[in-house]
């Protein structure tokens, strides 16, 4: 199989130190590894164990498998027409170079990179709402042993075009994330099933269709082998689709948490069923009845956060667990309340987002009890061994949004049950991250607000470690010329423990002429290293993995993000880089929030390009 990197190099090598050797607010200072340095690719850093071992995210292969004998001649000239009027908006694109060659399954890279844009286009759900059209979904999902090891990507679910489980060529269809590895060695994530061509349909005007189905949508997994044996956790309720799962965090005691569906919409069902109007009536859409019910899969489940406890033993076995809702809706409210369980800590406290309803002080809901936010969360059990969910106290609001407003959300838990994650400001209602002490009773939880970059600064806390060190992203930038350009970020970090905790930029922790600016802190580990997404200066590729030449015959370089990896240097000292380095180098490249929100677009990932 092809490698979606090349190989590692480091910049710099030192042994992990003690927590107790490093001053996280004063005299530390950071060297950057980067992951898969010589990778044609976009890729971003997710969870880190204290080997080193680090999840890695990507999308956008080289040589996407566009399936040709699929588009007919209106497909050609919409592909044609698109790069005519659009190529001025795409950097080292030109309008199509050989039509004939494309419509041979022979396209240039410029002209297979349109014929990919295209697809994303026809992807969208106004264009392609029965699947007419090839998927293009295209992460990738890896890991990284750590020292100097070369990234491998895990196939979970995906096939070839004949569903022929992981071969060199894939669908690129599903989409697949490494949410981490246990120190001992587990990985987990979730990933969904391929998209593949159905056998031709005849609607009822005789003409010919072709619609793209696939098995299931996200599904958890784990895998004790490093990837070699993929075991899926099955949802609770898989009618209509397979249902959905997702494992999101594991501690070392095998427990993992995510979320699954456990109950099918009455009205998703009864649609389904009707024979007049739904999808067992077959002239209704014309489409086939898998179609159908493809077709009606938003909305389908309702969703409750889990836990799986895995058995590693002789036979590997999963152990599912419900682990409740926030509110308890009245029984004839068939709305898809839901939960979902972010990360577990090893002490078996679980922390996540939930529904709640605008009012805290309903006992009994009525049928039609408004609920319009989402609120950050603990699941745990009482003290009579009763599963509770828990919003620390947060006062609950009205949102008149057309979907459910994320007031807050809870990202991680140490050991010492410091949770920490994101909420809003009351008086300005942007949002900050927080930290809350869930080891208190209940009606004593507070959630703490600490200072960030400026007052109007988004701020995000994802992770913190036993000693309390908090990493996350905020935004550096206090204003932003239009919508289409955000806000520059900085990856951060917040030492809970410190006798004067302040906000740091990571960037400040960097020797003065790195050529890395750090946009986000995605991880942090006991050993005080940290996982990172960066920017840095690097060669282009076209879409057949072609090192892109100026008119000098030099490398075009453009920014790139880069997943990185962050080591505590002993004794190092903050460098006083200056006033117009400090606007240049610690405030990161132009794309860094862009860059990110691509990163995170389909589960995170897209608009990448990666190497295969």
């Amino acid at each position: 199989m092809k490698q979606f990197v090349k190989n590692i190099l480091s910049l710099g090598i030192t042994s992990a130190l003690s927590l107790s050797a490093i001053s996280y607010s004063q005299a530390a200072t950071y060297e950057v590894v980067e992951i898969d340095k010589e990778a044609k690719a976009y890729t971003y850093g997710g969870k880190l164990n204290l080997q080193e071992q680090m999840a890695v995210a990507g999308t956008n292969s080289f040589n996407f498998p566009v399936q040709f004998q699929y588009f007919d001649d209106a497909d050609f000239n919409n592909i044609s027409y698109l790069a005519l009027t659009r190529h001025d908006f795409y950097f080292g694109l030109e309008p199509i170079e050989d039509l004939e060659a494309m419509k041979a399954g022979n396209p240039t890279a410029n002209d297979l990179a349109w014929a990919k844009l295209y697809l994303q286009d026809m992807n969208k759900s106004n264009s392609n709402p029965y699947f007419k059209y090839q998927i293009v979904a295209d992460t990738a999902a890896l890991i990284n042993l750590g020292n100097g090891s070369e990234s491998t990507e895990i196939c979970v679910f995906d096939t070839d075009f004949e569903n022929t489980p992981c071969t060199d060529e894939r669908t690129r269809s599903t989409v697949t994330v490494i949410n981490g590895i246990t120190d001992t060695g587990t990985v987990f994530g979730t990933a969904s099933a391929p998209y593949l061509a159905m056998p031709e349909f005849t609607d009822s005007s005789g003409n010919l269709q072709t619609h793209w189905l696939r098995e299931h949508g996200q599904r958890g997994f784990f895998s004790l082998d490093n990837g070699a044996t993929i075991y899926p956790v099955e949802p609770i309720e898989t009618q209509y689709g397979g249902g959905v799962s997702a494992l999101f965090d594991m501690n070392e005691s095998g427990t993992a948490v995510g979320y699954s569906s456990y109950k099918v919409s009455e009205n998703r069902r009864n649609y389904i069923l009707d024979d007049t109007t739904g999808c067992e009536e077959p002239n209704r859409y014309n489409i086939p009845y898998d179609i159908c019910v493809q077709y009606h899969q938003g909305g389908m489940y309702h969703i409750q956060a889990f836990k799986a406890t895995v058995s590693s033993g002789t036979d590997v076995s999963v152990e599912t667990e419900q682990l409740g809702l926030l509110i308890t809706p009245h029984v004839d409210d068939d709305r898809a309340f839901s939960s979902q369980a972010l990360a577990i800590n090893n002490h078996g406290v679980a922390v996540g987002y939930a529904h709640g309803w605008d009012d805290t002080n309903v006992t009994t809901p009525s049928a039609t009890e408004r609920m319009t936010g989402s609120y950050a969360v603990i699941f745990k059990e009482d003290e009579a061994g009763n599963k509770e969910v828990f919003d620390f106290n947060q006062p609950h609001y009205y949102f008149s949004y057309g979907s459910v407003y994320p007031f807050s959300r809870a990202n991680d838990i140490n050991d010492s049950g410091i949770a920490v994650g994101y909420t809003r400001d009351a008086s300005t209602f942007v949002r900050k991250f927080f930290y809350v002490d869930t080891s208190v009773p209940n009606n004593e939880m507070e959630i703490v607000i600490p200072k960030d970059f400026f007052t109007s600064s988004k701020s995000t806390a994802y992770a913190i470690n036993s000693a309390g060190v908090i990493v996350g992203e905020g935004e550096i930038e206090t204003h932003n010329d239009s919508s289409d350009n955000p806000r520059r970020t900085a990856g951060f970090m917040y030492d809970t423990a410190s006798d004067a905790p302040a906000i740091v930029n990571i960037n400040d922790l960097l020797p003065c002429n790195s050529p890395y600016n750090i946009l986000k802190a995605n991880d942090i580990n006991d050993a005080g290293q940290i996982s990172a997404t960066a920017i840095h200066k690097d060669e282009s590729y076209d879409a057949l993995g072609e090192l892109i030449l100026d008119e000098s015959g030099n490398p075009v370089m453009i920014d790139v993000a880069r997943a990185v990896l962050l080591r505590p240097v002993s004794g190092g000292e903050i460098e006083d880089c200056g006033e117009v380095e400090e606007k240049v180098e610690r405030q990161g490249a132009s794309v860094s929030s862009f860059v990110i929100l691509s990163l995170l677009g389909l589960l995170g990932l897209r608009r990448r390009r990666f190497a295969d």
